[in-house]
């Protein structure tokens, strides 16, 4: 099934229209207004009621994709955005049963040592900052205006995240509860969970930093920068993931920039990145001169890839003798425009200490989406648009990826994030890698080996 008839027929499963949750209801009649606008809506919509009476049914279902595809509908970002949310609303855990007694999590993290690690990164923000809120509320998708930490650090927030990842972890996955399994609450021992967030000012925050970089033997960090449509919750989840999968010796941290985490927000979270830029530009500065760090690595994703090129490109052109302290500058699904990346910014990253690594993809539908929007391809997108630049060391991703917007992939499956892990621990390059080499015209590129 494509991805918006999958939305339907789950939807419908769980009680949509008239008997779902809240949230359920709500994302499933966006979709329908989404579909609305087009020619071809009233038998869309017709199909979509047949199923409520029989969703189990494969040939109203193929009825239903029949129409979508009749009228173009799998083309359009609003509608396929649409379609993910409803399936994100199916994902989020419900609020138990009255007569269901909560399971308080454990005080003593020691007593469940046997049942998951703990993992502790580091954050800098600029999201509006909530002190009464829990931990994975604590900082909101607005941009902060009350000056961070209060003491003189701008807008910036600092602290740290204790991550719970289950012993019985697979590598790249980010576990969460499930509805499909009868999961209603985090459970540190089934789910990555971010257990803690704890604030401090910027002379603590580095003074820890710096305690964890020299206690590494290579005196490491890395930071990551996350995408569009990811929550503090969520970036702080999957920096723990990937450090934990990494195994990492030194001191992972990330910069979490106000996106929405929600995944119709993309025009709002593509102002914010442009407002944080020099926010992260800043921080960069401040962690490369401030951690003692000999190897720093650093990862963007998607969106976040706009505010950390920028950011590193800067700082070569500022300051070449520390930002020569960044070892690895690792680019996945990077969304930013192909032609303004290979013009105006990879001329900026040539004096980089290693070539950049670039992880692209022909599936990646959250691209699709956005070079529908801006009408030009993106530098993520591979196929015959893939981008081969010199200095960048390409790596074609397609058919790597098991998530279903195609837009996770640095961190969501073995291949690409085990490539991640010899390029970090070996800083073996691209030849040196289980990688095979495409020559065309343009230039070479890389692929995983079957």
């Amino acid at each position: 099934m494509d991805l918006i008839t999958s939305a339907v027929v789950a939807a419908i499963e769980h009680g949509a229209p008239g008997h779902a949750p809240q949230a359920v209801a709500s994302h499933f009649q966006r979709l329908k207004l989404a579909i609305a606008k087009f020619d071809g809506a009233a038998a869309i919509l017709a199909a979509i009621a047949a199923l409520e009476a029989a969703p189990a049914d494969p040939q109203r279902q193929l009825a239903l994709s029949a129409a979508l595809a009749a009228a173009n509908v799998p083309d359009d970002m609003e509608t396929l955005f649409a379609a993910q949310g409803l399936l994100d609303a199916l994902q989020r855990p419900v609020a138990p049963l009255p007569d269901v007694e909560a399971v308080p999590a454990p005080a003593d993290k020691g007593t469940v040592v046997s049942n998951y690690a703990v993992v502790k990164v580091y954050f800098a923000t600029d999201r509006q900052r909530d002190v009464g809120k829990p931990a994975a509320q604590r900082f909101s998708g607005e941009r902060s205006i009350t000056g961070g930490n209060g003491s003189g650090d701008g807008p910036l927030s600092y602290g740290s995240c204790d991550i719970s990842i289950p012993r019985d972890h697979r590598m790249g996955q980010l576990e969460s509860p499930s509805l499909w399994r009868l999961e209603f609450r985090d459970d540190p021992a089934k789910h990555v969970v971010l257990l803690d967030a704890e604030v401090q000012d910027h002379d603590n925050f580095f003074a820890a930093l710096r305690t964890q970089v020299r206690a590494s033997a290579g005196k490491s960090a890395f930071v990551f920068v996350h995408g569009y449509n990811v929550s503090f919750e969520d970036a702080a989840r999957r920096t723990g993931q990937m450090a934990y999968d990494l195994g990492f010796d030194g001191a992972p941290a990330f910069y979490s920039w106000p996106s929405r985490g929600d995944i119709a927000a993309y025009t709002i979270d593509e102002n914010n990145i442009e407002w944080s830029t020099p926010h992260i530009t800043a921080f960069l500065a401040d962690f490369l001169a401030s951690t003692d760090a000999a190897q720093v690595y650093l990862v963007g994703h998607s969106m976040g890839s706009r505010g950390l090129t920028r950011a590193v490109a800067g700082l070569l052109a500022a300051q070449p003798q520390l930002a020569q302290k960044i070892t690895e500058l690792i680019l996945s699904a990077p969304d930013i425009d192909a032609a303004v990346f290979k013009h105006d910014i990879a001329p900026k990253l040539a004096g980089a200490r290693n070539p950049v690594t670039l992880y692209a993809s022909s599936q990646d539908l959250a691209l699709a989406a956005s070079k529908a929007v801006h009408g030009y391809p993106r530098a993520g997108d591979s196929g015959a648009g893939m981008l081969i630049v010199a200095g960048v060391e390409t790596i074609d991703a397609t058919g790597v990826d098991t998530s279903f917007m195609k837009h996770a992939y640095f961190a969501d499956q073995r291949s690409a994030l085990s490539d991640m892990f010899y390029l970090i621990r070996n800083q073996a390059r691209a030849d040196q890698r289980f990688l095979d080499p495409v020559d065309t015209v343009a230039g070479r590129y890389w692929t995983f080996k079957p």
